[in-house]
């Protein structure tokens, strides 16, 4: 059967930044009706090349066809002129404005004499929220709805007008499981209407579910298309990073356990979490399971004072503490990775060396003055260490992609050498190479002797860099397991409250 003619086509798109070819050469092309993965690992390239198709950057060379027309696109509003709808991977709301008004911004219907007329954006809003399932009105503040909802009214700009072309950068990262399914049925509708569908995501299973081809970029360069029903995930990294990947447990070797490093007894936190009871030895990796809203991020931040415990005890080393602020935890020697890192992790306006050195500028000064040797020299061991790409350590964080902001974030509190690393979501919005690195760098700490909590929202991860997994449903601990003995089924049952028969 004979292909359609693309609805898009990218030719040959060439573009530079000071010090760095951030494309070089690129082609790419989307189908009326399909969905086209666009995969790499962070810094390959994909997110400079669908800027350049939303009219954020202009390419320096190459050709943008569109129904095999060429045009050029100057700016975001000649992107949605074209029928090119763009979801951002981090949110580009404006949070004290209503959810109607964020979804219709710059298109707002208008009466007779220029006054919005409410009751048909209302209405038209309304149906789009149906179509989402969503729980929250035309009128409610952006700004008090959580950051999955958000992220679900960012999608809901897609359905707003007829487009050809719309491009999904990470739109799961803050979505439940429940959201996910809303999404998929979305991208099956708009598929069906004759929408070209670019999905960037580092999400392996979502991937090979949704899609119907994958493209891949490797530092810049186009490194070939694959039908997804032709391929595999292995053929797909190898593509990536050059290499295959063991992500098995049994390559795992466990480091030797030692001391009680963290003793946490009857913790709790209001509503949030009840009667929370567990250990951490150095050398040892503790993985926590749930679903959203188990307890999980909300136990990390009381052990790092972010919140007040409201009963129960924490001991380091044996000796009971009281943490009141994220200032005490950090002089016991404990250091947290936090979910969100754009809004808890990162100044966005400061440059990579000033973020991992931020927490301990206090111990880099010279008189009045910070030891500007000192500040590049650490920079540089974890810049090396956790292969961050950067043109230079003056490069501001902002501008650096998801997956090296990660890494600024990590390599920030393990330059604080805790005794206690908590981890949030080690690798969310990472890609498949780094997720790998990050995974070999939580056990290469362990057996230096740091004592680790890893929380995740992903199976695969817990099963794979964890000693023990904890499993939390509701606030409360459900159970432990050894990782070397628990399998998918047993963790499912423990997370869900489900008897054994139904979580099968």
């Amino acid at each position: 059967m004979t292909e359609p003619n693309p609805t898009l086509r990218l030719k040959g798109i060439v573009k530079t930044f000071p010090g760095v070819r951030a494309l070089d050469g690129v082609d790419f092309d989307v189908r009326p009706g399909e969905v086209h993965a666009l995969m790499g690992e962070n810094g390959a390239g994909k997110s400079t090349l669908m800027k350049i198709l939303a009219g954020v950057y202009h390419p320096d060379e190459g050709q943008i066809f569109i129904d095999d027309r060429p045009v050029v696109i100057r700016s975001p509003i000649e992107a949605k002129e074209h029928g090119i709808t763009l979801i951002h991977q981090e949110l580009s709301l404006a949070e004290e404005m209503s959810v109607a008004e964020n979804i219709f911004l710059g298109e707002l219907p208008r009466k007779k004499w220029g006054f919005v007329d409410w009751k048909t954006l209302d209405e038209r809003v309304g149906t789009i929220l149906q179509k989402l399932n969503a729980d929250w009105g035309p009128r409610t503040r952006i700004g008090s709805l959580s950051i999955a909802k958000q992220q679900m009214c960012e999608i809901a700009r897609a359905l707003t007008h007829s487009a050809k072309i719309v491009v999904f950068d990470e739109p799961t990262a803050s979505l439940t499981d429940a959201e996910k399914v809303v999404l998929f049925d979305v991208i099956e509708d708009l598929k069906a209407e004759g929408v070209g569908i670019v999905y960037i995501s580092h999400r392996m299973e979502e991937i090979f579910k949704i899609t119907d081809r994958i493209s891949v970029l490797r530092d810049g360069s186009y490194r070939g298309t694959l039908n997804t029903r032709e391929t595999d995930e292995d053929e797909i990294t190898q593509m990536m990073i050059g290499r295959s990947l063991e992500l098995h447990r049994r390559n795992i070797e466990h480091a030797e356990e030692g001391e009680e490093v963290l003793s946490v007894e009857g913790l709790s936190c209001g509503r949030l979490f009840q009667d929370v009871s567990f250990t951490v030895k150095a050398g040892e990796i503790v993985g926590f399971y749930g679903l959203v809203g188990a307890g999980r991020t909300e136990m990390a931040e009381t052990l790092f004072g972010l919140r007040r415990p409201t009963a129960g005890k924490i001991r380091l080393a044996g000796e009971e503490v009281h943490i009141g602020s994220p200032s005490e935890a950090i002089e016991k020697g404990i250091s947290l990775v936090p979910e969100n890192r754009k809004e808890q992790g990162l100044v966005l306006g400061m440059n990579c060396r000033d973020n991992i050195t931020l927490p301990q500028i206090d111990d880099l000064t010279a008189g009045p003055f910070v030891a500007n040797g000192a500040e590049v020299a650490i920079y540089d061991m974890y810049r090396d260490r956790l292969q961050i790409k950067a043109p230079t350590w003056r490069t501001l964080v902002g501008s650096l992609s998801g997956g090296n902001q990660q890494k600024i974030v990590i390599g920030k509190w393990l330059s604080m050498k805790p005794r206690l690393l908590i981890v949030d979501e080690p690798t969310r919005g990472i890609d498949v190479g780094s997720k790998s690195e990050i995974h070999k760098l939580l056990r290469e700490l362990a057996h230096q002797g740091y004592a680790i909590i890893v929380v995740s929202s992903e199976m695969p991860e817990v099963l794979h860099v964890s000693d023990r997994i904890i499993a939390m449903h509701n606030g409360r601990i459900t159970r432990t397991f050894s990782a070397d003995a628990v399998t998918e089924e047993d963790l499912i049952q423990a997370i869900s409250g489900l008897t054994s028969d139904k979580a099968a």
